[in-house]
């Protein structure tokens, strides 16, 4: 990643922002794409005393300028795109026939619109150094998870989009990676939104049994860097629920619905 320019978006927090931090310590230059105009000045001046060269730049990923503009100024600062990741996201816990569909709309439109936007306007710059887009996922975009209707089906669009991106430049040099991490200590519960689009503000799963968000970003970057075309992350909940996906389907579904319910308020029993 030596001397590389990447694109993080949802680069404020959470796995974003070990995102960040990872590429920093290869070696590469990384602009920073998030809301929160406060923190990625601060992560920008954290870097810049450790002698790296990062850009911020405020980013809604669901405003098709914002994304034209972020591109644009990544473009001016450094003349040159080798790496987009698409990782802004953001989750919701609800029964879907609960569910406003304004929540719905919210979700897709970060999740999935934010990653087409952004790829859209990068593309031509990851053609032209042969680089690599990547999808930060989830095992939910492999399977239906219930109470999550809305992150399940933005990250299963998301995975079929990339998926077509690949085979649509297969003789043109561009890398798509696709990368699915089990459940990863992050903020991502935290601002899941509920029934209604209020964030529920507490994570209904204990954090400190999961996989990092550090350890989850150097999967991801290991996995550029060897320019893979698919990441599944932990054993059991990734691994093992995607071979059963296939496989045993039927199983997975009973097995899925009693793991989620059992979180503490859970929307089904």
């Amino acid at each position: 990643m030596q001397g590389k320019i990447v694109i993080v978006t949802g680069a404020s927090s959470g796995i974003g922002r070990a995102l960040v931090y990872e590429f920093a310590k290869r070696g590469a230059k990384v602009v920073m794409a998030a809301r929160n105009a406060e923190e990625l000045s601060r992560i920008e001046q954290d870097l810049s005393k450790q002698g790296v060269e990062s850009l911020p730049v405020q980013t809604d990923v669901t405003v098709e300028g914002d994304c034209k503009r972020l591109i644009e100024k990544t473009i001016d600062r450094f003349g040159r795109l080798d790496v987009l990741v698409n990782n802004a996201g953001i989750s919701m816990r609800a029964m879907f026939d609960e569910l406003d569909l304004d929540v719905m709309h919210r979700v897709m439109n970060v999740n999935f619109w934010g990653t087409v936007n952004c790829t859209r306007y990068a593309i031509p710059y990851l053609l032209e150094s042969k680089g690599s887009v990547a999808g930060i996922i989830s095992v939910a975009g492999f399977l239906g998870l219930p109470g999550r209707t809305g992150y399940s089906a933005s990250k299963f669009a998301v995975r079929g989009f990339l998926n077509t991106l690949r085979v649509e430049n297969l003789k043109r040099g561009l890398h798509v990676l696709v990368a699915a991490p089990g459940f990863t200590a992050s903020n991502i519960r935290k601002t899941a939104l509920t029934a209604h689009g209020v964030q529920q503000g507490e994570s209904p799963r204990k954090e400190d049994k999961m996989m990092t968000a550090e350890r989850c970003a150097e999967i991801v970057v290991n996995g550029i860097a060897k320019r893979k075309r698919e990441i599944v992350m932990t054993l059991v909940e990734g691994k093992l629920s995607v071979f059963l996906s296939k496989w045993w389907p039927s199983l997975l579904d009973k097995l899925a619905y009693r793991h989620m319910a059992k979180e503490p308020d859970s929307p089904f029993k």
